[in-house]
């Protein structure tokens, strides 16, 4: 976690030189898109089976999942199988994504689309809301609780809804008014390992009125069952789909053995 967050500062840093934060401000104004409400992804995933389709070609972990996958292609077969929102990571060096995926993705579907990075600045809003994403992910162990009450604030100010990543207890530090969704990662971001029970253990302590969002490691339709029984509304996958030669023939499978 700690080089991927250190990897991001030089990014941001490199990309302020060439866009300042006042420009990206200024063709926000331009498209009409700073004071647009996106669609919302909270409610979307209270009225739905919840699966949240990601779009990913890679991870630290695993490598290479689908290198060649098209985004555009791919968030059309998601949509066409009954995807509730749709999730683009757009982290380059880690996880060899874009922010170009994630227009694309944009100009192929009217789902909701979380921007998936590593978020610690403000800079990353904009760049979220000028490419067309409708909610960003805050990831509570790469942020102070101050830190991310602020870039929540910042996201709510652009009309981006805000997903609040947890894995362990104290993190619900993190939890502040401007948080729309709660998500359990089940992946340890130190070792990467995934284990699904981390979302039942964490069920009972997530604020009652939370939205909630299980992430990573599932894969199966009746863990998704039991997990909709302990709470959860929002399902994040993104391997189980990406490995399958037809990303939406595998979300459209799945969706077909679910109990909703």
């Amino acid at each position: 976690m700690q080089e991927i967050i250190a990897q991001k500062r030089i990014e941001i840093a490199r990309q302020k030189e060439a866009v300042p934060e006042s420009r990206l401000e200024e063709m926000l104004e331009a498209d009409g898109k700073a004071g647009k409400a996106g669609r919302s992804m909270k409610a979307s995933l209270a009225a739905s089976a919840g699966i949240i389709a990601e779009f990913k070609r890679r991870s630290p972990s695993k490598g290479w999942i689908h290198r060649d996958a098209d985004p555009a292609k791919t968030a059309a077969s998601y949509s066409r199988a009954g995807a509730s929102a749709l999730s683009v990571l757009t982290d380059e060096p880690f996880f060899g994504g874009t922010l170009a995926d994630l227009k694309r993705v944009r100009e192929a579907t009217n789902l909701p689309i979380l921007r998936k990075d590593f978020v610690i600045s403000r800079y990353q809003l904009l760049q979220a809301k000028l490419t067309g994403a409708d909610a960003v992910l805050l990831i509570a162990a790469a942020l102070a609780p101050d830190e991310c009450r602020t870039l929540a604030r910042n996201a709510h100010e652009l009309h981006l809804e805000v997903l609040l990543e947890l894995h362990k207890e104290d993190e619900l530090e993190c939890y502040c008014e401007f948080v729309d969704m709660v998500g359990v990662n089940n992946r340890n971001l130190g070792t990467f390992r995934t284990d699904v029970e981390n979302s039942f253990r964490m069920a009972e302590k997530l604020p009652a009125d939370a939205l909630r969002v299980s992430e990573s490691g599932l894969s199966s339709p009746e863990t998704v069952n039991c997990l909709r029984e302990a709470g959860y509304r929002g399902f994040l996958m993104g391997e189980t789909f990406m490995k399958a030669p037809d990303p939406g023939k595998a979300l459209s499978d799945f969706l077909n053995r679910l109990d909703v």
